[in-house]
This record gives C-alpha cells, structure tokens and sequence, in this order.
C-alpha cells in the first residue's frame, strides 16, 4: 500500500525544490533575450525602447542591486522571488477559506 503524504509536506517540498531551483539552478539559464526582445531586434526597433517602471527597482533584471557577484546575486533574486510569491498565494488562499466558510 502506498504511504499518504500530508497537503503539508507536499506543499513544503514543492517550495524547498521551487527556491533550490531559484538559488541555483537560476545561474544557468539562458542569457538569450526572449520572444519579445528578439522580435524587437530582428525588426530593428529594440533601441527605442525605455526603460519600465521597476527598472530602478532592488531586484531589476533579474539581479539584486548592490550584490556584485552574479551568481549570488540572481539566487538571491530568485528566492526572494518565490518568497514573496508563496506569501502571496498563502494570503489568497487564506482569504478564499474564510470567505468560503
């Protein structure tokens, strides 16, 4: 018979595997502009973009402002990332579960 796992545990491991993916496995992905970015140049009006509104942002580009090593730099933008992206959905749920009740 197969052991059960808890909500819990299953919730907990996907976030432990979600910010080893952001800290590590981050610094490997693919420095290649995306779909948009390459459309842009391919039809040659990627220089007149401007910068958007979070450009001046701590984690712009991927990056943490002010750490100058980019490995741990992107890592440390990937996880806040997550963190703050598991809170938000920790906060809806919460709310969706109160107001259902």
């Amino acid at each position: 018979m197969t052991p059960r796992i808890s909500t819990r545990t299953l919730v907990l491991a996907g976030l432990g595997l979600c910010l080893l993916l952001a800290a590590v496995v981050s610094f490997w992905a693919s420095g290649h502009p995306d779909g948009l970015e390459h459309v842009a140049e391919t039809l040659g009006f990627a220089g007149t973009a401007g910068d958007h509104g979070a450009a001046g942002s701590p984690f712009a580009d991927y990056g943490t402002k002010g750490v100058e090593r980019p490995f741990l730099s992107g890592g440390l933008a990937g996880v806040v990332g997550v963190l703050l992206t598991a809170a938000l959905m920790w906060l809806l749920l919460r709310l969706l579960v109160r107001r259902r009740d």
